[in-house]
């Protein structure tokens, strides 16, 4: 819509001359917005190709083919999509994303998939095993975050679900209807940091829960000052990370579950990036701060078998401190015409062969698996860390351990990432504040590969700083958003 005749119907209001005088001023905005419109558009352009590469040299299906394609040329296809993008991050050059990626691994965790590719744990009574597989799931992961350390009264327990932002809203649906049921909260809100995952945000829309974002301190933790200052009545959850995704930091989860335990109100530690490594890096010796059921005051926590507990995706792992409060993650109904119908997740129907290949991704690489993973993953960012630092143009936000996030108060952060992903780096932008990260996983652990990231980071500084920004690339598209 012409933006001077969207603002122009709201000003019926206004004194006529006033009026007028910001209708001219609007005049002059469309101009503006065209150009944008233009480079924007040149922009996308410019990026297509990389998006759907594709496109132009594969046939497309709009339709059901009418006599169907040979299985011999699907196959032929998928093997050529397989290569192509398994070359773009096999080398260690990509942030997170495939946090195994040993040939090995993945050939065990496909055949189990195979085995189980019928499996649906909707129907457990087709499959029983889907029951063992996912209780066993959850009840390792409990004991993983404290289960069996919090007294006799040891209820911790939880669901498998489709991954992160899953577990996420799973949490948030529970802690709404438990405390509207305990409470009579009808007007829910949750307090979060700024830097807590976006699924809080997809919850807080589903679920209609209130987000109240509170920002942060210098060292890109929580304030927790302010955390404290925004409880009120309706408050139904507090969130904390451990870590967070933009920065790596791990929040102050000590005092703020405390602060829950308190007001009698739920905290939820989201470590769907940590669960699965910090935990071996305490057992490594580490100065890892509490964030598990350790802390009386933390009531749930989500965790990712799919990231660093080396499972395929996705899976995910929801706990709770009590029974009580898993009750009102259920769905059920009773009255339905078409039988009984019960689902502890969102989804119905679910992929019974991805729990049963995060259940064997978990048994057969073992504490000592995930001890040398975490050894070697830990090693390789501290040696990152120590060389970035010693680039005088860039600095690391926050204390972090695996994922370093990179600004400059002298470069524009964006034209370095650019010409790191020219260099076939795929890192993650960021902002507020402008920077990127890499998140380091057993990909980079690969030899001399930190000594490549380093020279490649040298050299696109150096060249930050001799250009001008560049038109192209990403680094407009994030200073435009």
């Amino acid at each position: 819509m012409d933006l001077v005749k969207l603002i122009s119907t709201k000003m019926g209001w206004l004194n006529p001359k006033v009026a007028n005088y910001i209708e001219s001023k609007l005049k002059k905005i469309p101009l503006v917005k065209n150009k944008m419109d233009v480079e924007y558009d040149k922009l996308l352009q410019d990026i297509a190709h990389s998006l759907k590469p594709y496109d132009t040299e594969f046939e497309s299906f709009k339709k059901i083919p009418k006599d169907g394609i040979s299985k011999a040329q699907i196959l032929e296809w998928m093997e050529t999509f397989n290569k192509r993008e398994s070359d773009r991050w096999t080398d260690g050059f990509v942030s997170g994303a495939v946090y195994h990626g040993d040939q090995e691994h993945i050939d065990f965790l496909n055949k189990v998939y195979a085995l189980q590719s019928q499996s649906n744990p909707l129907h457990a009574d087709l499959w029983p095993s889907t029951t063992k597989i996912e209780g066993e799931i959850v009840t390792m992961t409990a004991h993983l975050l404290g289960k069996g350390k919090t007294g006799a009264a040891d209820e911790i327990c939880g669901t498998v679900n489709s991954g992160g932002t899953e577990s996420i809203l799973l949490a948030m649906k529970t802690y709404r209807d438990f405390y509207r049921h305990e409470k009579g909260i009808k007007n829910p809100e949750m307090i979060l940091p700024i830097s807590a995952h976006a699924a809080f945000d997809k919850a807080a829309q589903y679920f209609n829960i209130k987000p109240v974002k509170i920002p942060l301190r210098a060292d890109y933790k929580v304030d927790v000052n302010k955390v404290a200052g925004a409880i009120n009545k309706n408050t139904i959850v507090i969130v904390g990370s451990a870590p967070c995704f933009p920065y790596g930091v791990i929040d102050p989860i000590e005092e703020l579950s405390a602060l829950a335990l308190e007001h009698k109100i739920g905290f939820h530690t989201d470590a769907c990036l940590g669960g699965f490594i910090l935990p071996f890096a305490e057992k490594l010796g580490y100065d890892i701060p509490l964030f598990d059921f350790r802390l009386p005051g933390v009531s749930s926590i989500s965790a990712d078998t799919h990231k660093y507990g080396y499972a395929a995706k996705g899976t995910s792992v929801v706990l709770y401190r009590q029974k009580e409060m898993r009750h009102f993650q259920y769905f059920t109904i009773t009255d339905w015409p078409g039988g009984l119908y019960f689902s502890p997740t969102l989804a119905g129907s679910r992929p019974g062969a991805l729990s049963a290949a995060c259940w064997a991704s978990m048994l057969s690489i073992g504490e000592k698996g995930y001890l040398d993973a975490t050894k070697k993953i830990f090693e390789t960012a501290e040696t990152l860390k120590k060389s970035i630092r010693q680039i005088p143009e860039l600095k690391i936000l926050g204390e972090s351990f695996y994922v370093i996030a990179i600004t400059s108060d002298q470069l524009n952060i964006y034209q370095v990432l650019d010409q790191m992903t020219a260099k076939g780096w795929n890192l993650n932008g960021l902002h507020h504040p402008p920077c990127f990260h890499f998140a380091i996983t057993l990909r980079q652990t690969l030899p001399n590969l930190t000594d490549l990231f380093i020279k490649d980071l040298k050299a696109a500084v150096q060249f930050s700083k001799e250009n001008k920004l560049s038109e192209e690339g990403m680094a407009p598209i994030y200073g435009m958003a």
